[in-house]
């Protein structure tokens, strides 16, 4: 069991910076791999990046590729999600989400994922 809490949410300015860090409970989490997805307003939600168990391969959504990067630290039990160039379609809701071995499916998929934090609001403004 793993529980996840997503902090680092706010408002910016288009252009600015935010970093938003994912807690995580348990002695397992070195396990899992981590996800960053989010949802905006009348939207699905979306894959945005994600990262391995142990950080060597990484994987973003073409949206933010170049502007964000995700990170993790196993003896801190948190994964990162550093988001730089924002634009206003960025405005979101953004879960982090842990991912057992051994799936059908791949780390871009919600499906993948096992665990989901409550997420934790950017607004990108004007």
């Amino acid at each position: 069991q793993v529980q996840l809490v997503e902090s680092g949410g706010g408002l910016v300015q288009a252009g600015g910076s935010l970093r938003l860090s994912c807690a995580a409970s348990g002695r397992t989490f070195s396990t899992y791999a981590m996800g960053w997805f989010r949802q905006a307003p009348g939207k699905e939600r979306e894959f945005v990046a994600a990262i391995s168990w142990g950080g060597g391969s990484t994987y973003y959504a073409d949206s933010v590729k170049g502007r964000f990067t995700i990170t993790r630290d196993n003896a801190k039990n948190t994964a990162n999600l550093q988001m730089n160039s924002l634009k206003l379609e960025d405005t979101a809701v953004y879960y982090c989400a842990a991912a057992g071995r051994g799936s059908i499916y791949s780390y871009t998929q919600s499906l993948r994922y096992d665990y989901w934090g409550q997420g934790t609001q950017v607004t990108v403004s004007s």
